[in-house]
């Protein structure tokens, strides 16, 4: 953290962009919704990984662990495709995983495409950093974090990590009152 500001995460699981063959659409779409959500100034770590499960696992360990991420945000991989692997990757790193994220999701896509229950985005938690896995298109990624996310401030907050707060007028967010 440099200047005392949170550090988020955010990784784009992806084969093409990460060799370049086509730009990363859906991880910038995903800085852009925190930008606008967050009050909280913060840092962004951004990488773009290949769908490989190795590839997943290090990056995730590496925000978590050595960045010091409070909040890390997958794109990709999410589907039930072979190379989709990004659950897996988040389930054999994290020490406690969040399975209301992904029912929530599935539930507020199902609104928009039946295809939803295709879907295997889930949450988990490594330390103290939460990994949220979100689909790789960015109106699906806007539908399903804006589901979810007035809850990750708090759970940011459970598991010792930085208080986030929120411009209000774009993202209200629970946390219990004292």
């Amino acid at each position: 953290m440099v200047n005392n500001a949170p550090v988020i995460g955010v990784v784009n699981v992806s084969d093409r962009a990460s060799a370049g063959v086509y730009e990363d659409v859906p991880g910038k779409a995903c800085v852009a919704l925190l930008r606008e959500w967050l009050a909280t100034a913060f840092e962004v770590d951004y990488r773009v990984v290949p769908d490989e499960r190795e590839a997943i696992e290090a990056e995730l360990r590496r925000m978590a662990d050595v960045a010091g991420c409070c909040l890390v945000v997958t794109t990709g991989g999410t589907g039930p495709a072979p190379r989709d692997v990004t659950p897996e990757a988040t389930a054999a790193v994290c020490g406690k995983l969040m399975p209301g994220f992904g029912e929530l999701m599935r539930a507020a896509s199902l609104r928009h495409v039946p295809t939803a229950i295709l879907s295997r985005q889930t949450a988990g938690i490594r330390g103290r950093t939460l990994i949220v896995n979100l689909p790789g298109r960015p109106k699906a990624i806007r539908e399903n974090l804006e589901a979810v996310f007035p809850a990750i401030p708090y759970c940011i907050d459970l598991i010792g990590g930085p208080r986030l707060e929120t411009n209000e007028s774009v993202m209200k967010v629970f946390r219990p009152k004292p």
